[in-house]
C-alpha cells in the first residue's frame, strides 16, 4: 500500500523529470523522424518494457550489485554506447528510402521495440536512478516495501510513456510535413543517424562519476 502523501509529491516530481528531454526522448524523436509515429510508438513501448524491468530489478535490490561493481557498470555502460553507435552507422549505411508509417508498423515494429528496450536497459545510470530515487518515496511504516517500489515504478512508467508518446506524435507529424520536401526527407536519415551517434559517443565519453 502506498503512502498517498508521498504520492502527491512523487507525481509532480516525475512529471517534471519525464517531460525534460533526455537520451530516451532524443532516441524517440529520431525514431519518429526516421519511421513516423509508428516507429516512435514502437520505441516508446521498448523503453516502457525496460523501465518496468528496471523497476522489478530495483525492487529486489539487484541494482545494488551494479552500484558496487565498477567493472559491471563499465561493461554495461560501454555496451549501450556501442549499440547506439552501431545503430547510427547502420542508419547512415542504409540505402533504402524512408518508409511509410504502415511499412514500419508491419515490418520493423518488433525490431524497434527490441532496440528501444536494449537502449534503456543498457543504461546503468537508469538502473542506479531507480535504486536511488524510488526508495525516497517509500514509507516503511506501511510495510510491503517491495510492492511500494513496484507501484511507484509503474506510476513512473505510465507517466514517462505518456510523455514519450507525445514527443513521438509531434516528431511524427513533423515528418509528414517534411515528406513534402524530398531533399529534406532524404536528409532525415542523416539527422537520425547523428542523434544515435551523438548519444553513443556522449555515453562512451562521459566520465563514470557523472
Amino acid at each position: 500500500m502506498l503512502d498517498w502523501s508521498s504520492l502527491v509529491v512523487f507525481v509532480p516530481v516525475v512529471l517534471i523529470l519525464v517531460a525534460t528531454p533526455g537520451p530516451n526522448t532524443l532516441y524517440i524523436i529520431a525514431r519518429s523522424l526516421d519511421g513516423g509515429y509508428s516507429g516512435g510508438l514502437a520505441s516508446c513501448l521498448g523503453i516502457l518494457l525496460a523501465t518496468l524491468t528496471h523497476t522489478a530489478v530495483a525492487s529486489v535490490g539487484l541494482t545494488a550489485v551494479l552500484s558496487a561493481s565498477a567493472s559491471i557498470f563499465k561493461t554495461i555502460k560501454y555496451g549501450g554506447a556501442i549499440y547506439l553507435i552501431w545503430i547510427g552507422l547502420k542508419t547512415i549505411a542504409s540505402k533504402q528510402r524512408p518508409e511509410t508509417d504502415d511499412k514500419v508498423l508491419n515490418k520493423k515494429f518488433g525490431t524497434i521495440v527490441y532496440q528501444g528496450f536494449l537502449i534503456n536497459l543498457l543504461n546503468p545510470k537508469t538502473a542506479l536512478f531507480f535504486l536511488a530515487f524510488l526508495p525516497q518515496f517509500v514509507n516503511t511504516s506501511f510495510g510491503g516495501v517491495t510492492s511500494q517500489i513496484i507501484l511507484l515504478g509503474v506510476v513512473l512508467a505510465i507517466l514517462g510513456t505518456t510523455s514519450d508518446s507525445l514527443y513521438a506524435l509531434a516528431a511524427g507529424r513533423a515528418r509528414r510535413w517534411l515528406q513534402k520536401n524530398l531533399f529534406l526527407m532524404r536528409s532525415l536519415r542523416y539527422v537520425s543517424a547523428s542523434v544515435y551517434l551523438g548519444l553513443g559517443l556522449f555515453a562512451a565519453l562521459k566520465p563514470l562519476g557523472q
